[in-house]
């Protein structure tokens, strides 16, 4: 009798071993099969793979850069100094001027602090007496006077344009490259490598609008001598557009259904 129930006890056991072992692999083949078709869509043509995930995120990291150094070269009014004679006002001071997109500043410095052999006034990271005003033509309409000149609004408030529209497109294509990313999907790849192309040319006919404008301020009137010169934001503001544009271009590239080397340098099959 115990030996009968032993036999019956053990075979209940082996019997439920069998069907969990049964379930588990089941829901193994399962979870094998998900996995599966997981990596099956990540491969598809429709997807993004990882080494291409690993280059979309580093061109997006030049993009970026590129969209940090167009924010300081617009927010920043070191595009360009203007530097009379540092003698023509008088004998101890003299006045330098600098302008942005939109904000002026000038600047007064003592003559005994500057080089003897310089004849202009300046460099501007000399102390001295700083005064800076915004543009009024974008509110009132009003436009000011520099060394009896008067800048080009018209032209200023164009080259103004032409950075807020590229940086707008900048923005869009950085979030055209997130979603590509996040959701996993090629499609956004096009529409931002087209944001940042047109964002990179509007801003290089921003600088030369910009330079442009300059040169009819300088034109205005003859009666002060200038010595103008292009500053930093300026050389922020081209490489940002460099950046972009190349951005652009590898985002393009990225999104063709086939890799542009296999067919410009086709492998050759060597049979052995």
């Amino acid at each position: 009798m115990w030996s009968t129930f032993i036999v019956q006890d053990e075979e209940v056991r082996t019997a439920n071993t069998s069907a969990s072992g049964g379930l588990e692999g089941f829901l193994g083949s399962r979870g094998g099969g998900r996995k599966r078709r997981h990596r099956t869509h990540s491969s598809s043509g429709d997807g993004i793979s990882e080494s291409q995930e690993g280059k979309i995120k580093l061109t997006l990291f030049m993009a970026v850069t590129g969209i940090m150094l167009t924010v300081l070269g617009v927010g920043t009014e070191f595009w360009v100094e203007l530097k009379p004679p540092k003698s023509f006002y008088n004998n101890q001071t003299c006045l330098v001027a600098h302008y942005g997109l939109w904000k002026c500043c000038t600047k007064t410095f003592w003559v005994s602090d500057m080089d003897p052999k310089q004849e202009t006034c300046g460099p501007l990271h000399l102390q001295g007496e700083s005064n800076c005003t915004f543009f009024k033509f974008y509110t009132t309409g009003e436009n000011i006077v520099l060394f009896q000149k008067t800048p080009e609004k018209d032209l200023t408030v164009a080259s103004a344009m032409f950075a807020i529209i590229s940086l707008f497109l900048m923005v869009m294509g950085a979030i055209c490259i997130i979603m590509a990313v996040s959701k996993g999907v090629q499609f956004f790849l096009k529409p931002a490598a087209v944001c940042f192309i047109l964002s990179g040319v509007l801003i290089f006919l921003c600088l030369i609008v910009f330079h442009q404008s300059v040169l009819s301020f300088l034109a205005s009137d003859q009666s002060i001598p200038l010595h103008h010169e292009m500053s930093w934001s300026v050389t922020c503001v081209g490489c940002a557009g460099a950046l972009v544009i190349v951005a652009g271009v590898l985002f393009l590239i990225l999104a063709l259904p086939y890799s542009p080397w296999e067919k410009c340098l086709p492998k050759k099959n060597s049979d052995i």
